[in-house]
């Protein structure tokens, strides 16, 4: 990526940027000036942050016209289920951020490239640029199209309700089995314990999660489960 030049990522995200810097600078991972620091730029941290509000209130205005007579709390799972890390890491996939994100080599080796966190780091990133450079409305027309996709995945598969219970649901319901979690790894010391989690459907294990508690990490081994329903609608 550190070799294309800005015109070539902008035509790789379908974006025009006034600030180039603003572009090279939403694409630098920390890894990256860890082992650059010659370039004296910014990592992508603080457009980040700017871009996590910017993603948070556009969803939140987009649920409330389209969702009129829903209540906050609903509204409220809803934008969660649209900004979660491993929705805005399928954005910047379907928009080849992951194509052209600057990563160290260390973070590239160890798959960064493919890593939900850094990808939905650097959508947030980009969409802070973005808003900086031409506005709201800009981000907007970016964005827009892709959380509506994503909002009808949700409705459909209702990714914003307690995944375990939705997935017994779903499993019951169309295969009369019930879903199985396994511990297959527990790291870290007792304070800072992370346990790893295989849901299993028929037999077959389906998804993993990651969690500070063993039920935090069959939640989102679940939530995954889910997930991939939508892009293959199996089971």
């Amino acid at each position: 990526m550190s070799g294309m030049e800005p015109a070539a990522i902008e035509e790789q995200l379908g974006l025009e940027f006034s600030d180039k810097s603003l572009l090279i600078r939403a694409l630098t991972h920390p890894s990256y000036l860890n082992e650059h620091p010659e370039e004296g730029l910014e990592d992508n941290q603080r457009l980040e942050f700017l871009g996590d509000a910017v993603l948070g209130f556009i969803s939140g205005e987009l649920l409330y016209h389209r969702f009129p007579e829903a209540p906050e709390g609903r509204l409220t799972r809803l934008r969660a289920a649209l900004v979660r890390d491993e929705t805005l890491a399928r954005f910047a996939k379907s928009v080849h951020i992951d194509e052209v994100v600057r990563l160290g080599r260390g973070e590239e080796d160890s798959g960064g490239r493919s890593r939900a966190s850094n990808l939905a780091a650097a959508f947030e990133a980009i969409s802070g640029a973005l808003y900086l450079d031409q506005g709201m409305q800009a981000v907007r027309q970016y964005v827009e199209p892709l959380f509506n996709e994503a909002l009808d995945d949700v409705l459909r598969f209702e990714l914003d309700k307690d995944a375990k219970s939705r997935l017994q649901e779903w499993t019951q319901a169309t295969h009369g089995i019930t879903p199985t979690y396994e511990v297959v790894e527990s790291r870290g010391p007792d304070h800072a314990k992370e346990f790893i989690i295989a849901v299993y459907i028929g037999g077959k294990e389906y998804a993993r999660g990651t969690g500070p508690s063993k039920q935090a990490a069959a939640q989102l081994a679940a939530r995954r489960a889910l997930e991939r329903l939508t892009a293959d609608d199996e089971l």
